[in-house]
């Protein structure tokens, strides 16, 4: 890993972890950092791919950022998910990481919201 891929890593995982309620996790092993809340994963910096996978509120609107160069796919995962690369804007990984969270904590069960603060 490139010097300023693991400087990245950390300021993308500095901002997942000022997610109400985030954790973070390595579940395929291999050096990936899998961001959770509630159980359920909201962004994933892999182990090869410099960036990080995110989860976007449809398939166009993954397809639109992608097409704007703002994104690419995220392999691995669903159509709606990109992957943002770690040369984003500072301003624009931080929006895209806190919708990936606010989509999913959304999807959460009242009672996991109310644990973390998002009823």
């Amino acid at each position: 890993m490139r010097q300023t891929d693991a400087m990245n890593r950390e300021r993308v995982n500095a901002i997942c972890a000022a997610m109400p309620g985030a954790e973070v996790s390595d579940p395929w092993g291999g050096g990936h950092d899998a961001w959770k809340v509630g159980g359920k994963m909201f962004a994933s910096i892999g182990a090869v791919m410099p960036g990080v996978s995110v989860k976007t509120d449809s398939i166009e609107t993954a397809e639109m950022l992608i097409d704007a160069g703002f994104a690419r796919r995220a392999p691995y995962f669903h159509k709606s998910w990109v992957n943002v690369p770690f040369e984003a804007d500072e301003g624009e990984l931080r929006h895209r990481i806190e919708t990936s969270w606010r989509l999913i904590v959304a999807g959460l069960p009242r009672k996991v919201r109310e644990a973390i603060g998002r009823a």
